[in-house]
């Protein structure tokens, strides 16, 4: 069973803000196989879904970003999922908008969802997919960046990333994540 996790806070408030770039990648990928999100619990919403017989679940969690690990830990500990079947998608400001990155390992980084899973789960050690949404203009606080919204000349390199991370997604349902980091890093 694998796990994929797109992050960001809930609410038609943040709905396409910066921090839920990960929710939106989930989303392309119900929006692509025709599934839905419509199971609620362990302070999320999720799919569960068969694919080449492999039950996969796509989690977004709903405990607003800080908590995140309130939402995966639950869920992993619930149905027995090891953490190097876990795939979290997130926010990064020290990548370029646009630019991902997918590592197997690694901190937080200072982002506070990807705290709070590692907090949770007792381990750094799981598979991650980083989108580049860039640093905030000098004099902007970094929390009123991440919850705005994407500027309009953004938005053909916010739309790629999001499509090529539910490609690496869809990837990793057939392919070991060491293969899907070397077509898509």
């Amino acid at each position: 069973m694998k796990c994929i996790v797109g992050l960001g806070n809930p609410g038609r408030k943040y709905q396409k803000t910066r921090h839920n770039i990960g929710f939106m990648v989930i989303e392309e990928l119900l929006q692509r196989n025709g599934w839905k999100l419509d199971k609620k619990k362990f302070n999320g919403h999720y799919s569960m879904e068969f694919v080449n017989q492999e039950k996969i679940i796509l989690l977004q969690p709903q405990t607003y970003m800080n908590l995140s690990g309130d939402s995966v830990q639950p869920m992993m500990d619930f149905y027995q999922i090891e953490p190097e079947n876990l795939l979290v998608i997130y926010d990064d400001l020290d990548l370029p908008t646009g630019k991902i990155r997918l590592r197997q390992t690694g901190g937080h980084g200072g982002h506070n969802g990807m705290r709070s899973i590692i907090q949770s789960l007792g381990t750094k050690k799981f598979n991650r997919i980083r989108i580049g949404i860039d640093r905030p203009q000098p004099g902007m606080q970094v929390v009123d960046y991440v919850l705005s919204h994407f500027s309009k000349s953004d938005h053909p390199l916010v739309e790629e990333s999001i499509q090529r991370s539910a490609d690496a997604c869809e990837a990793w349902l057939d392919k070991p994540f060491q293969d899907v980091m070397n077509a898509y890093n």
